[in-house]
């Protein structure tokens, strides 16, 4: 074989990308040159590393042994390059980060970018999606995340506080006028046209409130769904009903008046974004930066939530009331949480 790692970090994204096809787009080039190194790589090795079929592959016992030390050797090498580029204050090379779809628009794309200007030498690539496969895990070295954590081996960090809020509309709002009025109660949500963003496999349309030792769990019936939270919270500014959505979501139509905050009094489950990172035998210097950097970002006062200091929200039957600070604090800055524990 020859004498550097291009041949480990070749197979490596193969087998990770489970097609030819698929391989030869991350790397760039085509499906048959990559087919033809794969050969290649196999004559000089003297063993099959794969069973072919049409569209997919799977890998020999052969291939796994190799995958499997390839990627624990280049885990290892690339952490010893990134603490010697740290001693010498250089952050470089690949960082992969995966986070949701609107969170990821609104708020990551410009902190990976500010991140990046400061480490120019760094490559950094942004994947958004709101569904994410569980092989696909260990393909980024962050994965940003939101609301309830997953059933995972990976490891949780603390980034920001966010609450969930029950909004709706001026307009939604004034339609009641003479009739139920807005809802004083979770209960009452039953008789309103309610929308819900579909994410996560969550049963979304089970809403959980609590205030005190109270919990009231309320069966809404939506009257409009989607899978995009930038639908979702258009269709509650148009006055179609009342929408359940993350703090960072909507204090500003809160703080413009555009949205009124309903239920203040009750507490609905938080959901704290987080970093989720996969358990290596180390994390790189540029992963433990950029946790640092989002960290110091977004903490103790996330932007939505200077949004929200600098103007009281609509609450219940039109009084103003604050947003509140998350009761449940965040752990210390770099402790862990494996993300399969409970939540308290």
């Amino acid at each position: 074989m020859s004498n550097d790692t291009t041949d480990l970090r070749f197979f490596v994204t193969l087998a990770e990308s489970g097609t030819l096809a698929e391989a030869a787009r991350r790397i760039d080039v085509t499906a048959s040159a990559v087919s033809q190194r794969l050969r290649q790589l196999e004559q000089r090795l003297g063993v099959h590393l794969i069973h072919r079929s049409t569209r997919r592959f799977s890998l020999t016992d052969e291939g796994e042994l190799f995958y499997t030390k390839a990627r624990s050797l280049l885990a290892e090498l690339d952490a010893l390059i990134d603490s010697l580029r740290a001693r010498s204050g250089q952050v470089a090379g690949t960082l992969h980060v995966r986070g949701p779809l609107g969170f990821g628009r609104q708020h990551l794309a410009a902190a990976l970018a500010d991140f990046h200007t400061q480490h120019p030498k760094l490559v950094a690539s942004l994947t958004l999606s709101d569904v994410l496969p569980a092989a696909d895990a260990d393909r980024f070295d962050m994965i940003v995340h939101i609301g309830d954590l997953p059933d995972s081996s990976m490891i949780a960090y603390p980034i920001a506080p966010n609450a969930r809020l029950v909004c709706a509309s001026p307009a939604y709002l004034a339609d009641l006028a003479g009739q139920s009025g807005a809802p004083r109660r979770p209960e009452e949500l039953a008789s309103h046209h309610c929308i819900v963003l579909r994410e996560n496999e969550e049963d979304v349309s089970l809403w959980r409130f609590r205030k005190g030792r109270t919990e009231v769990a309320v069966r809404i019936t939506p009257d409009m769904s989607s899978n995009d939270g930038e639908v979702a919270r258009a269709w509650a500014l148009q006055g179609k009903g009342v929408i359940m959505r993350s703090e960072w979501d909507v204090a500003g139509s809160l703080a413009s008046g555009r949205l009124v905050r309903l239920l203040a009094d009750w507490r609905l489950p938080d959901a704290d974004i987080v970093a989720l990172l996969p358990q290596r035998h180390g994390v790189s210097a540029r992963v433990k930066l950029f946790l640092a950097f989002l960290q110091a970002r977004f903490q103790p006062l996330p932007p939505w939530r200077k949004v929200a200091a600098g103007s009281a929200d609509r609450g219940r039957d039109g009084e103003a009331v604050a947003l509140r600070p998350a009761q449940r604090p965040l752990v210390e800055r770099g402790q862990l949480a494996v993300a399969k524990a409970k939540r308290p």
